[in-house]
Order: C-alpha cells, then structure tokens, then sequence
C-alpha cells in the first residue's frame, strides 16, 4: 500500500512553468504505475500522465502533449510532473495516484486506487 502526497501547485502567468512532485510512502513504490489526473471546477476529473513502474513507458493526454513531462524516481519513493508552456485551461486541482494493476498504465481513474489530497495549479491569463 503506498499514500500519495503532492506538492508544488500554485499561481502562475500563462506560458510559465510549475514542477509538481508526488511523494509515495510505501516499501513497494516500484510496484506501482503512478498517474497524474486533474479536475477543473465543474468538470469531471481527467487524466494528464502516466508512467510505468520502471519508468520506462510514459503517457500523455493529448491536451498536454509536447507541454508535460512525467518522471520518477524509485529510490527516492517519487514521481513528478514538469509542466511547461502553461495555459489558462490547465486550471485544476492536480491529483497523484498508484495504480498495483498488472501491465502497462492507463488514463483509467478506476485503476488506480490510492489518490493523494490534489495541490492546485492555477493558471492566469
């Protein structure tokens, strides 16, 4: 079992940066795919990026794509989230998430089933 905690949200102009770090307590954090998901007010939550337990695989969201960086590092217990190029519409309550599933990850929230608390990243126009 592993309990995500993020960290690194905050106000930022269109077109800035924001790095975004999710640390995982747990013995077993190299079992795990980890994701980032998002949720904007109104909206449902979405995903944003996936990485495999090794780190070897990655997965975007079109909407990020090219912008967003996900990585991690194992020793460390790890993952984070470079987000570049920033637009008003990233906007959202950023949540990290392990998934124990067999295989590769997914953008699938009902895989993955320890979430962390969500850091906000707001994006000004």
């Amino acid at each position: 079992q592993v309990q995500p905690v993020e960290s690194g949200g905050g106000l930022v102009q269109a077109g800035g940066s924001l790095r975004l770090s999710c640390a995982a307590s747990g013995r077993t954090f190299s079992a795990y795919n980890m994701a980032w998901f998002r949720q904007a007010p109104g909206r449902e939550r979405e995903f944003v990026a996936a990485i495999s337990r090794s780190g070897g695989r990655t997965y975007y969201a079109d909407s990020v794509k090219g912008r967003f960086t996900i990585s991690r590092d194992n020793a460390k217990n790890t993952i984070d989230l470079q987000m570049n190029s920033l637009k008003p519409e990233d906007t959202a309550v950023y949540y990290c998430a392990a998934s124990p599933r067999a295989g590769y990850p997914n953008g699938h929230s009902y895989d993955y089933d320890y979430w962390g608390q969500g850091t906000q990243v707001t994006v000004s126009s």
